[in-house]
C-alpha cells in the first residue's frame, strides 16, 4: 500500500493511546493533537472516551480492516489521529500501521497497556509472568504456559472469555488454578474478582477485562514440557507416529529457527510438526496428509497442544505440494511416503536455499531411496535403534524398536 517512503520531515499521523479514564488520563500534548486533528479515526468505545475533545471528522474502524488502513493512507501528509487501546504497539494498531508507513511519519503517545495495569493492580512482575493475548484468537494458544506455578495475564475478546479460560483450565486438571479477572482497568468501574477454575461462578462480566492465572496443576494435569519428544500418550494417533527418542533426535536434526517454515509430508498424527511449532511461538508448520481421518487427527492435535494455527493440507505428495509456500525445513516421515515417485524431487526443488530436509526410514523400501540419495547428494546418514526394557517371563530383557535410518541433507 505504500512504498514508506515519508512525504515529509514532519510526521503527519499520530497514534495516541487511552485508556477507561479518558482525557484525564492524557497528557495536554494527546489532548491538543486530538482536538485539532480534521480527522480521528478510532474504535467506537475510543470515540466515546475522547468525545469531549474531538472537533474533527469520526471515522470508526471498518470490517475488514484494511479498508481503514486504505482510508488513513489516503490522507496521507495531512493530520490524523489514530486512538488506541493502552500501548498500540502491544497487540495493537500501532503494529498494523508500521507496516504500511515509514516510522518518520508516526508518533505514537501510548497509554499503560491491559497486561502493565492488570501487574500493578496484582503486584506480579512483567518479567517474570507469561503474557498472552486471546483478543480474537483460539483460547487454545493458552496451553503450551500451563505449567505448576506459572503467572499469566491473558486478554480476553470479551464477558464469555474468563469461562472459557475456567472450563479449559478445569478440563486439562488446572481446576484448582486461581483465576482473577479485572474489569474495565483504569476506568471508574474497574473491579477485580477471583474464583478457583473448577468453581468459577462469576457472572455480568465487563466485556472489557483481563484475566490473571495462579496455576495449580492437579494429578493427572496436561502439562507441556520445555523438551522434544513429549510422551507419545499425550498425542492422538493410530500407530502412525514418530515415536518420542526418534522424535527428539528429528527435532535436533531439523534445528529449527527464529520464523521458520516447516514442511511435515505425510504427517500421520503431526507429532514432528507440532513439536517444530512448541519450540518457538514464530515457527509455522504445513502438514501434508493423504488420509482423511488422519489430517482430521491433526488438527485436533494441533489444538490439543495449544498451536490450532498449524495448516493442515489434505492430499498425496508429491501434487499436494504444488503452490505451498517455500519451506525453510522439510521432514519426510518413515513409513515410506517419500519413497512414492517423485516426492523427494519434489520436496528438494520446493525447499529454500540453505534449507534442511531429514527423511526417516523404516522400511527396507524407504532406506533404498534414502541409500540412493545420500550416494548422490550427499548429506549425512544416521543409524538410530531403540531398545527398551520389558518382562521376558519372569525375569526381565531388552525388546528392541525397528530401526530407523536417518537421512539429513541441506540445500547448497
Amino acid at each position: 500500500m505504500s512504498d514508506l517512503s515519508p512525504p515529509g520531515n514532519q510526521p503527519w499521523l499520530t497514534i495516541i493511546g487511552i485508556g477507561e479514564d479518558g482525557p484525564e488520563g492524557l497528557g495536554e500534548e494527546a489532548k491538543r493533537l486530538i482536538a485539532s486533528a480534521p480527522a480521528v479515526f478510532g474504535g467506537a468505545r475510543h470515540h466515546a472516551l475522547a468525545a469531549q475533545l474531538i472537533s474533527g471528522e469520526r471515522f470508526s474502524w471498518q470490517s475488514p480492516f484494511a479498508r481503514s488502513i486504505e482510508a488513513i493512507l489516503t490522507r496521507r501528509g495531512t493530520p490524523v489521529v489514530v486512538l488506541a487501546s493502552g500501548d498500540p504497539f502491544l497487540h495493537g494498531v500501532g503494529a498494523t500501521l508500521s507496516r504500511h508507513l515509514a516510522v518518520e511519519e508516526m508518533r505514537t503517545i501510548p497509554a499503560p497497556s491491559a497486561f502493565s495495569l492488570a501487574a500493578s493492580r496484582l503486584g506480579w512482575s512483567l518479567q517474570d509472568i507469561a503474557t498472552i493475548s486471546l483478543h480474537g484468537r483460539p483460547i487454545d494458544l493458552i496451553r503450551p504456559h500451563l505449567h505448576p506455578g506459572r503467572r499469566i495475564i491473558v486478554l480476553t475478546s470479551d464477558e464469555n472469555g474468563p469461562r472459557a479460560l475456567a472450563n479449559l483450565l478445569t478440563a486439562d486438571g488446572f481446576g484448582q488454578s486461581q483465576l482473577t479477572v479485572l474489569e474495565a482497568l483504569g476506568g471508574s468501574r474497574e473491579r477485580r474478582r477471583s474464583a478457583i477454575a473448577a468453581d468459577f461462578d462469576l457472572a455480568d462480566i465487563d466485556p472489557l477485562n483481563v484475566c490473571a492465572l495462579a496455576v495449580t496443576a492437579g494429578e493427572g494435569a496436561r502439562i507441556l514440557p520445555f523438551v522434544a519428544g513429549l510422551e507419545d500418550e499425550l498425542f492422538e494417533h493410530d500407530g502412525q507416529i514418530t515415536k518420542r527418542e526418534i522424535r527428539a533426535m528429528t527435532l535436533s536434526a531439523l534445528a529449527p529457527r527464529h520464523g521458520q517454515l516447516l514442511w511435515d509430508i505425510g504427517a500421520g498424527s503431526g507429532s514432528i510438526g507440532i513439536e517444530w511449532m512448541l519450540a518457538d511461538p514464530s515457527l509455522k508448520t504445513i502438514a501434508i496428509e493423504q488420509s482423511p481421518e488422519r489430517a482430521a487427527r491433526i488438527a485436533r492435535n494441533a489444538s490439543a497442544f495449544g498451536v490450532p494455527h498449524l495448516a493442515v493440507v489434505e492430499g498425496a505428495a508429491p501434487g499436494a505440494l504444488v503452490g505451498l509456500p517455500k519451506p525453510d525445513a522439510i521432514f519426510l516421515g518413515g513409513g515410506g511416503g517419500g519413497s512414492e515417485a517423485g516426492v523427494i524431487d519434489a520436496a528438494i526443488a520446493a525447499l529454500k536455499r540453505g534449507g534442511r530436509l531429514v527423511a526417516n526410514a523404516v522400511t527396507l523400501e524407504m532406506e533404498a531411496v534414502l541409500l540412493c540419495e545420500h550416494a548422490k547428494r550427499g548429506g549425512s546418514l544416521t543409524r538410530i535403534e531403540i531398545a527398551r526394557a520389558g518382562a521376558l517371563g519372569g525375569m526381565s530383557g531388552w525388546r528392541p524398536a525397528m530401526p530407523v535410518t536417518q537421512w539429513r541433507w541441506t540445500k547448497g
